[in-house]
């Protein structure tokens, strides 16, 4: 049975895998090895994941460390999807590079992972509601990054290209991220019989999915000024951290917020 100690030797691999695809992604015709190696790593790392699905008999999802497992999966397969759709080099390299801090994280802070899973996490739709929001964090971590780079890296040049990719990644995560609020309204209604309470990780839910919805209609104007809408690109994802992790440290949200559960 797997447990947290065997995590390094997967990680280990994995990193490996993506390293040496996103090395070759810029070399000439070595495309079929780039897509083969990080999908190597990608069944290496997600197999870690299954077998502590196996071992904890509920999916690894309760605690910050158990979502950034998926978080540290879901990065690279963005990047390998946006390596695939738009044919950008540098994309497997920054999410591996992303995926490395939050293996990295994992390592040096583990957290306990108990096979205890309170009540209101034993419903059926708390796992599909985590895991699309994990996905839809990784895109959104990826036009997050191409804000930056615009912003400060790419001042005075032509960046049609790059601003399509950004709008095409925040416009597929900010899709993610509606199913998946439609998920935990589901699950919501099942655990605690109401679909939607304006608890306060609910409230910067909303105001993380006005900031990026936000962002798109400015990008629908042909006058709307290129340092205003990357700007709002950095405060959404801002809130989007708020909204994952931030909300745990947050007075107002101890003993009221029943998405604090990961503390306990």
């Amino acid at each position: 049975m797997l447990n947290w100690s065997h995590f390094i030797y997967f990680a280990v691999v994995s990193v490996i895998c993506w390293a040496a695809g996103a090395y070759l992604s810029f070399r000439e015709r070595k495309t079929g090895i780039v897509y083969a190696l990080t999908i190597l790593g990608l069944a290496v790392f997600f197999s870690f994941i299954v077998g502590l699905w196996v071992s904890f008999e509920r999916p690894p999802l309760r605690t910050m460390g158990e979502t950034r497992l998926w978080y540290s999966f879901f990065l690279p397969l963005a990047g390998l999807i946006t390596y695939f759709r738009w044919k950008y080099k540098w994309i497997l390299s920054f999410s591996t590079l992303m995926a490395v801090v939050f293996i990295c994280v994992n390592l040096f802070k583990p957290e306990i992972h108990s096979k205890t899973l309170m009540p209101a996490l034993q419903s059926p739709w708390f796992a599909p509601h985590v895991i699309v929001y994990m996905f839809c964090y990784a895109l959104l971590g990826a036009a997050f990054l191409m804000a930056v780079y615009l912003l400060f890296f790419r001042k005075g040049k032509d960046d049609t290209r790059e601003m399509q990719l950004t709008d095409n990644l925040v416009s597929v995560g900010l899709a993610f991220m509606t199913f998946g609020m439609l998920l935990g309204a589901l699950w919501a209604k099942e655990a605690w019989g109401h679909y939607w309470a304006w608890d306060p990780k609910e409230t910067w839910a909303a105001i993380t999915w006005l900031c990026y919805l936000t962002y798109i209609h400015l990008r629908l104007k042909q006058d709307a000024n290129r340092q205003v809408v990357l700007s709002i690109l950095l405060i959404a994802f801002c809130c989007l951290q708020m909204c994952w992790w931030g909300i745990n440290y947050l007075p107002s949200a101890q003993g009221i917020s029943v998405h604090t559960y990961n503390l306990n």
